[in-house]
């Protein structure tokens, strides 16, 4: 079983956190208006800052953010920018095996 193994199952996981957080990205990026190159997820190339066509909404990949508390993890998987009302969303995806599950629970910062 390859979930046995340690170094096979670390390397299962960060596959399938890369493919979720693609498709993720490509998601919000096509429900806020961002232009894609592609129609499905899996063909397109993300870059890494991407803005609506009116200019309100970034979404942004894999970027350090500076705040001023310490929070586990600066470097989260999405941000989602609004320029009007100059807030963030940060989504940091984490995938676990079934036996971990029960102590991953959502944080809001």
């Amino acid at each position: 079983m390859i979930l046995a193994c340690p170094v096979l199952s670390e390397v299962r996981y960060i596959k399938r956190h890369d493919r979720l957080c693609a498709q993720l990205y490509f998601n919000i990026c096509k429900e806020i208006g961002v232009i894609l190159d592609n129609e499905h997820w899996y063909h397109h190339v993300p870059i890494v800052v991407e803005t609506n066509r009116e200019g309100k909404v970034t979404i942004l990949q894999i970027q350090q953010v500076q705040t001023d508390r310490t929070i586990p993890n600066y470097k989260p998987d999405v941000i989602i920018r609004d320029n009007e009302k100059g807030t963030c969303m940060l989504i940091d995806v984490a995938i676990t095996g079934t036996e971990m599950m029960s102590r991953k629970k959502p944080r809001i910062f």
